[in-house]
């Protein structure tokens, strides 16, 4: 009978646990250590370093909750190497492979109360991961937050359509197209358009020629893919990265006949989901450090143009990148050479 008893309990968390990978939990792992720690752990991971938006968000914001007494707030590049990003990764089954060690690695090393995939490629395929079925932490996505933006966007507005720019990994695995189908916005209502190599232009400097020039081709690429070139756009971002060019984005649709357009980015609501699991207020004041780990090397120039954008939100996030840690045994995964796009 304990042993059947057993068996149960194990299936219920492991089924919690699953059941939930494709978007923000219902368990209240992170709500509960909230409510009754004075202390937490969270981990913010992404493929490369966009995730840093969401963590200079929640140092910026956390302070003056009073959710906790204090907040680790751990960001964690999940970039195997250098040279190899998930994007050159043939098949999906060593992307998972590869963001499962990562995931492995950050539960290990940190015990978060919570970890946020601020990575639209990761998101796409995390409930995939043996982490999504057996993890002990309670792991929220970014993409569903992306998908519920737009799709209150376009009820706000129901001749609009959207514009879903992001990595082309993002774009190939119809991910967003996908659910917001089933929330019954119309497939012909969709555009979705890839940018590659815009991510490091962005890391090079958000607002220099290099990003301008891309982006400018990419709106121009997707404007030509509208089914009317007169109706109201949503606009979406759907890559970490692309909001800390913002402004690019909309000077671009300004200057292409597009004023005003309404431009999203769901970067923001990862700290709103932390804010609302977290309250209520339980201290004045909430003590927030942060930390910057990679496997692979950041290098200084990339360090010098991102920590400018976040410095502006939350100087602890940008001093935080410019001592950041590497440790280069934070994981391992073997990839064949053949399993590389070339």
């Amino acid at each position: 009978m304990q042993l059947r008893k057993a068996a149960a309990a194990i299936a219920l968390v492991a089924l919690s646990l699953s059941g939930c990978a494709s978007g923000p939990r219902k368990a209240a792992t992170f709500a509960e250590a909230a409510k009754t720690r004075p202390d937490v752990t969270i981990v913010v991971t992404d493929s490369g370093l966009g995730g840093l938006s969401v963590v200079a968000d929640l140092a910026s914001r956390l302070p003056p909750s009073g959710i906790v007494r204090s907040a680790r707030v751990v960001f964690v590049n999940a970039l195997l190497d250098d040279a190899i990003g998930y994007n050159d990764l043939k098949h999906e089954a060593d992307k998972v492979r590869v963001f499962d060690a990562a995931l492995a690695a950050m539960e290990s090393r940190y015990r978060p109360d919570l970890i946020l995939v601020a990575c639209n490629t990761l998101s796409v395929f995390y409930e995939k991961t043996e982490h999504a079925r057996l993890g002990a932490t309670e792991t929220v996505s970014i993409v569903p937050m992306g998908v519920d933006l737009i799709e209150n966007a376009m009820r706000e507005t129901p001749a609009a359509t959207t514009l879903i720019f992001a990595t082309k990994g993002t774009i190939d695995s119809g991910a967003h197209r996908r659910l917001l189908v089933e929330k019954g916005v119309p497939d012909g209502k969709i555009v979705g358009q890839a940018c590659p190599k815009l991510t490091g232009a962005i890391e090079r400097g958000a607002h220099g020629d290099e990003t301008a020039a891309r982006i400018l081709g990419f709106v121009e690429e997707a404007v030509r893919k509208l089914p009317a070139k007169d109706g109201p756009l949503v606009v979406s971002l759907n890559c970490t990265h692309f909001g800390y060019a913002r402004p690019l984005w909309e000077e671009t649709f300004a200057r292409l006949g597009y004023p005003g357009v309404k431009v999203l980015d769901p970067n923001p609501l990862m700290a709103d989901l932390v804010l609302r699991e977290g309250a209520p207020r339980r201290y004045p004041e909430t003590k927030v450090t942060v930390e910057v780990v990679s496997k692979t090397p950041v290098t200084p120039e990339v360090r010098a143009a991102l920590g400018a954008l976040l410095r502006t939100t939350s100087p602890a996030t940008a001093d935080a990148l410019e001592r950041y840690t590497r440790v280069p045994d934070l994981f391992h995964v073997a990839i064949e050479p053949s399993a590389l796009v070339r």
